[in-house]
């Protein structure tokens, strides 16, 4: 086994499948941060959301820290199945072309984890590191395409020099799948920009703000707390849900809030693209809400949502339904609140949190306490040096 010690490394290739910024990008920057002497970050667009059919494969490539060039591969217009094809060669290729050897090849996602594979085949990496954001038991609805896919998963769980997985669940999940143990396995979880965010006292943020930040989906229950509303306003008047982000959801969202006639109470901030502008955003909020439908098919069941984390490095506490393994974590330490998914729990909760302005205190004092443990560079400071 390999000891990784990310201080002696010379070189290091990144390849992800690209939504927004993520993991992956905090990874880039913390290699960056390290000085390493060749950096490749190869981003491939995430065809699971269909509006990025319209963006093509990119890749940077970094010297010593500094952006050294930068560049788009052709637009190719094909068949989903086929563009994970075209996302492996360009990976291959990009790779024998920038850079003669890495020492580490970190994959997000098995399909870019196999490609770091073919390059160690082929002794161009010395270290595979299979880094694990979504674990999904039902990728494909094509069982033959979904049976690949999870063999394609085992695969890189078992052969690569180090397994990230966002969060232990991941790790049983796979272990009961096929009925054994894998070797090499971490929990990396995720991580937040502590040190960067620009948080308020307590007297400075606005006491009655309810905040949420990501997509914009069925299946992330903003529905419910805009329905909450009502119940909540006739008790606090002064209440406000603020949402940041875009996507499919919002037009019915929207919808929701005229209906309820809740113009006053709800604002639509949109998709921000400055990460840190959106940290410093949240903090001037009291309240988080992080929704998950509670169906056995929800993947964010194995995952560690970002969201969550973000929201806690601002300094919020965090109402969540019982979905993700972090979310008994935060009960436990008293910085977040466990709601069932349903209307009259999400309002009582929500008005028993804000109504207790002590109690509040406490919570995002504790909300500060726990993220302090999750700041990015200490997260992938310890993952790579084992």
């Amino acid at each position: 086994m390999h000891k990784f010690i990310i201080t002696r490394s010379k070189s290091a290739i990144i390849v992800i499948h690209e939504a927004t910024t993520g993991p992956g990008h905090d990874l880039k920057d913390f290699l960056l941060k390290q000085k390493i002497e060749n950096l490749l970050f190869i981003a491939h667009p995430l065809i699971f959301i269909k509006d990025n059919l319209k963006k093509s494969s990119r890749f940077e490539l970094y010297k010593k820290g500094k952006l050294l060039r930068k560049g788009e591969s052709f637009h190719w217009q094909l068949p989903e199945y086929l563009l994970y094809v075209k996302d492996l060669i360009y990976t291959i290729l990009w790779s024998f072309r920038f850079i003669d050897k890495c020492d580490h090849f970190i994959g997000s996602g098995n399909l870019n984890a196999f490609a770091g594979h073919i390059l160690k085949g082929l002794n161009r990496a010395s270290n595979v590191i299979y880094y694990v954001i979504d674990y999904i038991p039902k990728r494909f609805s094509n069982k033959f395409i979904n049976n690949a896919y999870q063999r394609l998963e085992k695969f890189c769980a078992l052969k690569s020099d180090w397994t990230w997985n966002l969060s232990p669940v991941m790790i049983e999940a796979r272990n009961k799948r096929w009925n054994m143990e894998f070797p090499h396995q971490r929990v990396v979880m995720h991580g937040v920009h502590f040190n960067r965010i620009k948080r308020l006292t307590f007297e400075q943020v606005n006491k009655l703000e309810i905040l949420y930040m990501g997509a914009l989906l069925k299946k992330q229950g903003i529905q419910l707390v805009i329905e909450s509303l009502p119940g909540i306003r006739k008790i606090l008047p002064g209440i406000k849900f603020t949402i940041i982000g875009s996507g499919a959801y919002e037009v019915e969202l929207r919808k929701l809030v005229k209906r309820l006639d809740l113009d006053k109470q709800v604002q639509f901030l949109g998709y921000i693209a400055s990460h840190r502008e959106v940290e410093n955003r949240m903090a001037k909020a009291a309240l988080a809400v992080a929704l998950y439908e509670e169906k056995p098919d929800n993947y964010t069941y194995y995952t560690d949502p970002g969201k969550v984390k973000n929201y806690l490095g601002a300094g919020l506490p965090v109402v969540i339904s019982d979905v993700p393994y972090i979310a008994k974590v935060i009960e436990k330490a008293k910085c977040g609140i466990i709601v069932s998914y349903n209307k009259n729990e999400v309002t009582k909760k929500i008005v028993k949190l804000l109504s207790n302005q002590k109690e509040l205190k406490k919570y995002r004092q504790n909300a500060i306490n726990f993220a302090q443990d999750y700041d990015w560079e200490k997260i992938f400071y310890e993952a790579f040096n084992v």
